[in-house]
């Protein structure tokens, strides 16, 4: 059983959770939008949320519409913070080169994923502690399950 959070929206259509223990609750295109090869939009959902303090939410692309048409969100996951009262607005973007997507309203464009963050305490030091991994970066553990460069 998971925690749940009470959550004030003002919603032309509520998000839901597709299935039992989902993450994401999908959000819905509140306009519909014509995609051309490469190009992106600002989709509205006609959602607006009020976080509680130490909660975020964050808009991650529906892996459907990524697979089967290229659809994704371009600042992903995009973050939603507990102060803000705005609309959420999906930034979707077509990489397909040659095909175009249309986007209708009601369309299932993004799944809402709402968590507890935490906040940190930056606190300055002349070095940093040793670990397993050091300062290796981008492809360091290899591309093979086992593989180490």
């Amino acid at each position: 059983m998971s925690d749940s959070v009470d959550l004030p929206i003002i919603a032309s259509v509520l998000p839901y959770y597709a299935h039992p223990g989902d993450a994401g609750a999908d959000l819905v295109a509140a306009e519909a939008v014509h995609l051309g090869p490469g190009q992106r939009a600002l989709v509205p959902t006609g959602v607006r949320i009020a976080l509680p303090d130490g909660y975020a939410a964050f808009v991650v692309p529906r892996s459907g519409l990524a697979a089967k048409h290229g659809i994704t969100i371009v600042n992903s996951p995009g973050t939603v913070d507990a102060g803000y009262r705005g609309e959420i607005k999906v930034n979707l973007l077509n990489t397909d080169s040659e095909i175009a997507y249309d986007v209708a309203v009601g369309d299932r464009i993004a799944q809402l994923i709402i968590m507890p963050v935490a906040r940190a305490k930056f606190v300055p030091v002349d070095e940093l502690p040793e670990s397993s991994r050091g300062a290796a970066g981008f492809g360091s553990t290899g591309y093979q399950a086992g593989e180490t460069i």
